[in-house]
């Protein structure tokens, strides 16, 4: 007969049975309502396995120096593929650049702005986490402070390689908030559009876009880009360097098999390995305190400040503009690719059915991925 006590149920804790609830609930919203499915799905049993007592999924090489087999899959992949060398954030900036049309930023190089006005949110977000814990109302330094700030990016593999280097015991948390606004990126952004503009403004017609993006310009721009970003801030380096080179993948038009892996097979597998990793940083010991809250409502006034930011700064460029310019786009600086660019489709065809902006909001979406890739930099060179 086994003994009860030398089973898991023995060491099972009020707040691992919790948290066992919160990944049955990221299943539940990945199955039932198709949000974020790729992401929830694996946090949630990744959130389940590791509030399984006695598994040794999560025991780390470091923790077991010498001891051939002792440390747990998940421990090594967390260890090595995270926080110690952040292998896995980087390998799906490769399958993003492949992924991502670049043309309507190069055609019209001035919707950078916009993504850097959207990064707004992280620096309202670092000095709310910073005034919180100066008063003592969390226990926040300057490192935990830009690990929750970098959410304003919109960037859920950003948000995790920052927050693996500076603050790792929040990158559970931080990385599912960032994820779960991501999500949430439709209910948040249309009343924060309605609310910084006038009907008239959102009716405001973009011609088609200014001008056709030669193939020669399409295969300069990631290696410029690459190397004026980088010497600019060279911590940025792995997350612009494999962001750019997968683009280049995609648009030199000589290694086809490449760019279909890693838009496809290289991707998928190092979601499901980091996503699975996620989750398996979120105890119940470090989820289940007040900090928690904390850092979700932290995350959501750096992704509504992030959207406020853009749409002011496409405000301002209306007003200077020559040709008619919709300041709706300038909500899709955030990092939220394409969701964001749909949003602003969404809200400006509905005030307007001539209105097609999804192309036009695509730029600053793009723009947004490279100006939180950057903070990131900045963030790492001063406190990593």
């Amino acid at each position: 007969m086994l003994d009860f006590l030398g089973t898991g149920f023995g060491d099972l804790t009020w707040g691992n049975v919790a948290m066992i609830f919160v990944g049955l609930a990221f299943i539940y919203l990945a199955i039932s309502k198709k949000w974020e499915p790729y992401v929830l799905l694996p946090v949630g049993v990744g959130a389940i396995l590791v509030n399984l007592p006695g598994t040794g999924l999560v025991v780390y090489p470091s923790d077991v120096p010498g001891e051939t087999g002792a440390a747990g899959f998940l421990g090594v992949f967390i260890e090595y593929g995270l926080v110690r060398y952040t292998i896995l954030p980087v390998l799906i900036f490769v399958g993003l650049g492949a992924m991502t049309d670049f043309t309507p930023l190069i055609a019209n190089p001035k919707l950078f702005l916009l993504g850097a006005a959207s990064q707004v949110g992280i620096v309202i977000a670092f000095v709310f986490a910073l005034l919180l814990g100066h008063f003592g109302l969390a226990d926040f330094g300057l490192k935990e402070a830009a690990s929750i700030a970098i959410i304003g990016g919109a960037d859920g593999p950003t948000t995790i390689f920052v927050t693996s280097q500076l603050a790792p015991e929040l990158m559970g948390v931080t990385a599912v908030t960032a994820y779960s606004y991501m999500a949430l990126v439709p209910l948040i952004q249309p009343p924060i559009i309605r609310a910084l503009t006038s009907k008239k403004e959102r009716q405001i017609y973009m011609k088609p876009q200014a001008r056709p993006v030669s193939g020669r310009e399409e295969l300069l721009f990631p290696i410029v880009c690459l190397i004026l970003v980088v010497l600019l801030v060279p911590r940025s380096a792995p997350l612009v360097g494999m962001f750019m080179f997968g683009n280049l993948l995609r648009v030199s038009g000589v290694v086809d098999r490449l760019s279909d892996t890693a838009q496809d097979a290289l991707i998928n597998i190092t979601t499901i390995i980091l996503m699975l990793c996620v989750g398996a940083r979120m105890p119940a010991e470090v989820v289940l305190r007040p900090e928690t809250l904390m850092v979700l409502g932290l995350g959501l006034v750096a992704f509504a400040g992030g959207t406020a930011g853009g749409v002011l700064m496409g405000k301002l460029m209306k007003l200077v503009s020559k040709e008619p310019f919709n300041p709706i786009i300038g909500a899709a600086g955030v990092s939220a690719v394409p969701m964001a660019a749909r949003v602003a489709q969404q809200v400006g065809q509905k005030e307007n059915p001539r209105n097609f902006l999804l192309m036009h909001a695509m730029g600053p979406n793009v723009a947004g991925v490279i100006g939180s890739a950057v903070i990131a930099g900045v963030l790492l060179t001063f406190l990593g």
